[in-house]
Parts: structure tokens; C-alpha cells; sequence
């Protein structure tokens, strides 16, 4: 096409007198705008096949070789290129994964930032005794994973150095005050969103994912149900500095009554979970 309507005109004048207002460079600039115009014209074409790519890393990731069995059966709940696909991150990425247990996120974060890219498993003490540190195995196969063992007001990163950080189903737990077991007593969730946001970049993104509390009910059931109001948690970020740009009902469950616990019984893997992105301010 580019070829029959680039050589037309120039064609039709090699074999016929030119006009008398005729310019060589007419010849050069209509080629050229027309070469112009077909370039623009395939834009369209070439961002939605990149953009069709894109969308592909993430299911990529997924179904990547090595994945653990277990993993993949928690791929059925957690839907988790879907709830990935939506924060946007890809190569090379720098990414933390908040109070990450096991690493589940982590290995499919490890694929999406690529080997440019790095991956921060953060777990503090008690999430290290509760994963019995299954991330150790995980990670002798992902170079580009870094684990850490943190206090959660103490991130142990330098100031706006993370392009993107999640957290998935732990939110709740710093409004979580046990009498007992391996978690801190003293959680100020106030110091935990203030060291979150020093330690992401302006512009980068947080990803939050948590087990629906009934509305209007705050932080109060976090400690007997671990679930937590979803418009509360969205105050709370937007109070330190992050702002919602997008939702998504992909881990909804309109049957979740919302009043029993998460973690066991008849709810495990049955819950409704809302999905939010967050950009830093800045």
C-alpha cells in the first residue's frame, strides 16, 4: 500500500508536462506526508499488540515453569494475574512485598519486574514463624528475590526507593492486638503507613488486598475476625499520602455474610476481598 500511494503522483508526473506552479519539493513533501500518515495510521495497531503483550506477562507469570503445586491450587482463590494486572508492574521494577509469609507474591512478582528488576520479601518475626520460612526454598530460584525480616514501623529501605509495594490480606493485622503468640502487642498503624510512604517513590504504586468487614464497622473486627472496613482502609491510605486510582470486584463474594472469621472454618477461600491500587502523591 505504502508503495502504490507513495510512487502515484511521482509516476503520473515523470510521464506527463508538469504544471506550470509545480515545485520538485511538492513531490518530496507529499512522499513524505504520506509515508507520515501511514506511520500513524499502524500506531493504533502496534500499541494495542503491545499493550496485548503487556496484558500477557502477567497470565504469563502465572503459569510459569516451577511453581510450586500448592501455589497453583491458591491460583483458583487469589486470581492472582488478575489482581496483579491491575497494579501495572512490570520490568525493572523495584517492588517490596509486605509481610509476604511464604512468598507467594513474591515468586510472581520475581517473573513481572524480570531480572532487571528487584523484589523485596519482607516478613517480620512472626510471619517468619508462621511460614516456617517455606520463602527459603522459593528464593534459591529467584536471584532477583532479596528477603528481609523487618519490624513493621521499620522497613529497613532508603526514602522513595520502591516503585511499587503490596499488601495482601495483612493490613488488618496492625489494628490486631493478641494477648499472646509471636505478634507485636504494641503496632502503631498510624508509624506502619508513614514508613510505607517514605519508602515509595512519587508516583509508585500500592496495591492493598483485605477481607471485607461489614461497612461502617472500622478496624473493630480486625482482631476477632481479621476482616476490616473497606472505606476505613481507604481513608487511611489516602490520609498518608496515597491517592485511589483504581478497583476491582475480581475477589468479590456477595454470599460473605462478613461475620466470621477469615483465616478458618467454613470461610477460608471463601471470603470477599476488596482490591484497591493506590499512587503516592508527591
Amino acid at each position: 500500500m505504502s508503495t502504490a500511494g507513495g510512487a502515484g503522483p511521482a509516476k503520473k508526473w515523470r510521464n506527463a508536462a508538469a504544471p506550470s506552479s509545480y515545485c520538485p519539493d511538492m513531490v518530496v513533501v507529499s512522499l513524505r506526508t504520506r509515508r507520515a500518515l501511514l506511520v500513524l495510521a499502524a500506531l493504533p495497531i502496534a500499541l494495542l499488540a503491545s499493550r496485548a503483550g503487556w496484558a500477557d506477562r502477567y497470565s504469563d507469570a502465572v503459569v510459569h515453569e516451577g511453581r510450586p503445586a500448592v501455589d497453583v491450587q491458591r491460583d483458583q482463590i487469589d486470581h492472582p494475574a488478575e489482581v496483579l494486572r491491575l497494579s501495572g508492574i512490570g520490568p525493572p521494577m523495584v517492588v517490596a512485598d509486605f509481610l509476604a509469609a511464604d512468598g507467594y507474591y513474591s515468586e510472581l512478582l520475581s517473573y513481572l519486574v524480570g531480572p532487571k528488576g528487584r523484589v523485596y520479601l519482607l516478613n517480620n518475626e512472626a510471619y517468619e514463624k508462621w511460614s516456617e520460612k517455606q520463602w527459603q526454598g522459593r528464593i534459591e530460584r529467584l536471584p532477583n528475590v532479596v528477603h528481609q525480616t523487618i519490624t513493621v514501623e521499620h522497613l529497613g529501605l532508603p526514602d522513595r526507593s520502591l516503585d511499587a509495594i503490596i499488601l495482601v490480606k495483612v493490613y488488618h493485622d496492625l489494628f490486631w492486638h493478641p494477648d499472646q503468640g509471636p505478634w507485636p502487642k504494641d503496632i502503631d498503624p498510624d508509624a506502619v503507613l508513614t514508613e510505607t510512604a517514605r519508602v515509595v517513590k512519587p508516583g509508585g504504586i500500592l496495591l492493598l488486598v483485605d477481607h471485607s468487614a461489614k461497612p461502617g464497622t472500622g478496624s473493630a473486627d480486625a482482631g476477632t475476625l481479621h476482616r476490616i472496613d473497606e472505606q476505613y482502609a481507604r481513608r487511611d491510605f489516602e490520609k498518608h499520602g496515597f491517592e485511589l486510582v483504581r478497583t476491582s470486584d475480581v475477589l468479590r463474594r456477595p454470599d460473605d455474610p462478613r461475620d466470621l472469621i477469615t483465616y478458618k472454618g467454613e470461610m477460608v477461600g471463601k471470603t470477599d476481598r476488596f482490591v484497591m491500587v493506590f499512587r503516592r502523591k508527591g
